[in-house]
């Protein structure tokens, strides 16, 4: 990272900026091009190791991206403003931001399934729902491991 001086390793915060946030943009190989797409999300971290859920329909676009690369990207941000100068040039942003290189899976078990759905929504709502093995279905999910990440903040 450039900026060290803005870089955050504590693990809290990172998961703070985590659980701040309500969506994700999530990066996947697309042949030629690179393809993003904003998802709400729901996260575990154990052992300083973060594991991201989404959910989807059961085919399309970024389930095709999975499919042939499971390589992704994930950058979440929160918190950003602009912060105003008397010079153009002086103008900058505001921010919290963490940033992941991992794996997507395709989830198949039903119960991982349904524990993610919750994750999903309690990330969301900060409420508990419980998901039945038939509502799970109706869904694909996918499981994002977090090989590496970083963190960064700006404040005013």
């Amino acid at each position: 990272m450039r900026r060290k001086d803005r870089e955050i390793t504590d693990i809290e915060t990172i998961e703070k900026i985590i659980a701040d946030a309500k969506y994700l943009h999530l990066g996947m190989f697309d042949d030629e091009y690179p393809y993003v797409v904003p998802l709400h999300y729901g996260y575990r971290t154990e052992n300083r190791k973060i594991t991201f859920y989404i959910h989807c329909a059961k085919n399309g676009r970024k389930l095709d991206c999975i499919r042939k690369n499971n390589n992704v990207f994930v950058q979440i941000d929160c918190d950003e403003s602009l912060i105003t100068a008397d010079n153009a040039c002086e103008y900058s942003a505001a921010y919290k931001c963490v940033m992941c290189r991992g794996k997507a899976t395709i989830v198949d078990d039903a119960c991982e399934k349904s524990r993610a759905l919750s994750l999903l929504m309690k990330t969301q709502t900060g409420k508990d729902f419980a998901f039945t093995e038939s509502m799970a279905d109706a869904v694909t999910v996918v499981r994002i491991d977090a090989e590496s990440y970083t963190a960064k903040v700006h404040e005013k």
